[in-house]
């Protein structure tokens, strides 16, 4: 008994086990799926849209709103006004001119137009019909003698918020005024007389603007601001004695070398030129 006792003293008591059972909810996938479905749904919402505007509307309806989705026609002009071929050649308002000057320099203008060719007075708009008449007359006009042929090339109407503007540019062939100075080339002053006999026949203010490139002035020459102005003023009175109405005159300006046709080259000939606008 005592044995057992002893045993008993000794002996340890069994172990406990804990058991811990974790419970773990089922793992978030997250929200793409969401997005994915609601740009599905909104696909086909459209798509089921766009097959009842199809079903529902007329051929004339249908223009109407494509019309109204179109995008503008943007075109970059690689230079100035007008090609080395043909009337107007480059007059186009959305074909890129191609005017001769040294070293092959080209500029860069953006033109806006609109696709559609009605509505107000915005730009390539509201003047297209207008514009294209102009610009047949003065082509008629043009075919009268060789050298007016040629000096077409130098013409390039232009469709503006503000209405018709046409300009008058120089190249290496060509000149405007007598370098340097105010005064007309014999060829300017018929090429104006032409100018003048067509926009006679049309309404609106004209404002006369001069330009200039940045040739160097010899010191006590000159300056390009009074050159430009000059030069707007010459023109002025060039188109007066064409024919056209002093009070029809809004503005006379002469901005120098400060609108750049050709911006890479400042000194390229096509910057210099007379822009005449014919306002609505």
């Amino acid at each position: 008994m005592a044995a057992a006792a002893k045993r008993g003293k000794n002996d340890l008591p069994p172990p406990i086990i804990v058991k811990k059972v974790t419970v773990v909810a089922a793992g978030h996938h997250g929200g793409a799926w969401k997005v994915a479905y609601a740009d599905f749904v909104t696909a086909m919402m459209a798509f089921f849209l766009l097959l009842w505007l199809l079903g529902a509307t007329t051929e004339k309806q249908r223009k109407g709103i494509a019309d109204y989705f179109t995008p503008t026609l943007v075109k970059m002009k690689d230079a100035s006004a007008g090609s080395a071929t043909g009337l107007l050649g480059g007059s186009s308002i959305t074909e890129a001119d191609n005017y001769p000057n040294r070293a092959g320099q080209t500029g860069t203008r953006a033109l806006t137009i609109p696709r559609d060719a009605t509505g107000g007075p915005k730009e390539g708009s509201g003047n297209i019909k207008k514009m294209a008449h102009m610009k047949d007359t003065l082509e008629a006009k043009l075919q009268a003698s060789e050298k007016l042929r040629r000096l077409a090339k130098q013409v390039r109407m232009v469709d503006t918020t503000e209405g018709i503007r046409i300009d008058l540019v120089d190249d290496v062939d060509f000149s405007m005024f007598m370098l340097g100075t105010t005064v007309l080339t014999p060829d300017a002053s018929q090429l104006l007389r032409v100018i003048a006999d067509t926009v006679r026949a049309e309404g609106g203010g004209l404002t006369v603007r001069g330009h200039t490139d940045a040739l160097p002035w010899k010191s006590g020459g000159g300056n390009n601001w009074s050159l430009s102005a000059g030069r707007a003023e010459a023109t002025r009175q060039a188109m007066l004695r064409a024919g056209i109405r002093e009070d029809r005159f809004f503005r006379i300006e002469g901005v120098a070398d400060r609108e750049l046709l050709v911006k890479d080259n400042p000194q390229d000939p096509r910057n210099r030129r007379i822009s005449i606008l014919m306002m609505h």
